[in-house]
């Protein structure tokens, strides 16, 4: 019982007297400051939440998290939502956490909390298309042009710590910029200001020790993705030991992916036109088949809209050639751009007496160039997000494999009697196709993404399955020379169909990299 207090009191006494002895946290901080023996301990109770002074050359803001002192509140994401007005669904700072054993052997348990990294090496950056971003040469901030993006979302691929994220009703991406206002006139960013336990601080680093540091992977936050793509510049801190054999908190998650299907279609149509394109040129039977090559500019017209109805803000697509020095996106957009203009030349050029056959045969040929380079650019721009159901090699067969294989198809369909070597190449492409898609199912390394094929995405999978086999069927009963021709149509149908499919699951399925989210059942 405290001091002073008897058991006459009633329990309302006993309250007001009993506060009346507490210390505001203002009593507290002034008592440890006045004892003489506090003085050599000040720095564990208190540092300053921002920077006294700008930083010099060589140096930039970063943010700093005490882990020892996080709670998982969630009061820095409200005060971040709050200030800046963001949408109901939209986060710039999340709460996590990760999980394992530590160095004693003991149960470790840690929430975390995190945001913006603000790297010296900016995934977002690189990969945006328009220059949406820029990082500021003196505080090394990294901010978001609002009025710049056109809403592709290939930042939110490209960022390994899924940290750009979409509105829906602004049709763009926005992010954290470390309040970078506040901070201009001397204020802690609304995060730091509302952390309880003073958890989250901005300080000033050197860039160029902390990018050596971050290149070896060490100094970032166990759990988290390898620090070495971007070279982030937050900075965990504990003082007690970090294991390093650690699990996000939502590791065993299965959660499918956005499907994208304006993505979807364009990447599937765009190989079906370059496929076709090759058959007319490559193939003797096809040589002059106007019905071939119209099939082939419409799927690209077809896919070409397919890509804009993708963007938040369509009307500004025609600046994507900016970002063309570092982005595989604008380079994509490029590419095909050329595809198109060679395409339509190459499709219709016979119906002028003027176009001659070489310059028919000519302007095919650039055709077939543009749309390998523009279909090379889409693997690239997938590959070099480093998601690893997006290894270059796998990203690769798979395009490659939808590329030649439908343009074999699209052949045999609109031949009147397939050749027995066409049907046979076809099969043997699609053949391919499929064991490559039936071990990634049970490939060690596929992980989580076969988990979620099997799982919730299974009805997809088998989906793909059957009508990849049920187009492969039709081009075996060509080979009897016994059926229609319109089997090898329905084999090409069935055939598409299934690679839509595919595509389908190679965005569901895939894992982002992302901090580490909290625990989910």
């Amino acid at each position: 019982m405290p001091p002073g207090l008897t058991v006459e009191d009633s329990p309302l006494d006993m309250l007001l007297r009993e506060q009346s002895t507490l210390q505001t946290p203002v009593g507290l901080f002034s008592a440890r400051h006045e004892s003489p023996a506090a003085e050599p301990e000040q720095a564990r109770f208190y540092k300053d939440l921002i920077p006294l002074s700008r930083p010099a050359e060589g140096e930039q803001y970063a943010f700093e998290v005490e882990l020892d002192r996080c709670t998982g509140c969630k009061a820095c994401v409200s005060a971040c939502h709050s200030l800046n007005g963001l949408d109901e669904e939209e986060t710039w700072r999340d709460i996590g956490s990760i999980h394992g054993v530590d160095p004693a052997g003991q149960a470790y348990s840690q929430t975390v909390t995190t945001a913006c990294h603000h790297c010296i090496d900016p995934g977002c950056l690189n990969g945006c298309p328009v220059l949406a971003y820029e990082k500021d040469p003196e505080t090394g901030i990294v901010h978001h042009l609002d009025d710049q993006c056109i809403g592709c979302q290939y930042c939110v691929l490209k960022c390994p710590y899924d940290v750009p994220k979409y509105s829906e009703d602004l049709g763009i991406v926005r992010k954290c910029d470390l309040c970078q206002s506040r901070l201009a006139d001397g204020e802690a960013p609304a995060c730091v200001q509302a952390c309880p336990t003073e958890a989250i601080r901005v300080t000033i680093i050197n860039t160029e020790a902390h990018a050596e540091t971050a290149r070896t992977g060490a100094g970032f936050l166990p759990g988290a993705p390898e620090p070495s793509y971007t070279l982030p510049t937050t900075r965990y801190e504990s003082r007690k030991p970090l294991p390093e054999a650690v699990l996000p908190g939502d590791h065993y998650a299965l959660k499918p992916q956005h499907a994208h299907f304006p993505l979807v279609f364009m990447l599937v149509l765009m190989q079906l036109s370059a496929g076709l394109y090759a058959a007319t040129l490559l193939a003797p039977a096809a040589e002059g088949r106007p019905v071939l090559r119209w099939l082939a500019f419409a799927a690209l017209l077809f896919g070409m809209a397919s890509a804009t109805a993708h963007l938040g803000r369509p009307l500004g697509a025609w600046r994507a050639f900016l970002g063309l020095r570092r982005s595989w996106l604008s380079r994509e957009i490029l590419a095909f751009g050329c595809f198109a203009a060679c395409g339509a030349a190459y499709s219709f050029g016979d119906l002028f007496p003027w176009f001659s056959a070489p310059l028919l045969q000519g302007a095919g040929w650039a055709t077939l160039l543009a749309g390998l380079v523009g279909n090379f650019c889409s693997v690239m721009i997938y590959a070099d997000t480093r998601r690893p159901f997006w290894d270059f090699p796998g990203v690769l067969a798979r395009f490659a494999g939808s590329l030649l294989g439908l343009g074999l198809a699209g052949l045999i369909a609109f031949s009147a009697i397939p050749s027995t070597g066409l049907v046979v190449s076809a099969l043997t492409v699609f053949s391919l196709k499929l064991s490559y898609d039936a071990n990634l199912l049970r490939s060690a390394s596929s992980g989580k993404s076969s988990a979620l094929m099997l799982g919730p995405l299974q009805r997809i999978t088998l989906a793909r399955f059957v009508l990849g086999l049920a187009g492969m069927a039709c081009l075996v009963c060509l080979l009897s020379g016994k059926v229609p021709p319109v089997t090898g149509l329905i084999g090409f149908v069935c055939l598409l169909a299934g690679e839509f499919l595919e595509r389908t699951l190679f965005f569901k399925a895939v894992v982002p990299l992302k901090m580490p989210g909290p625990v989910t059942s």
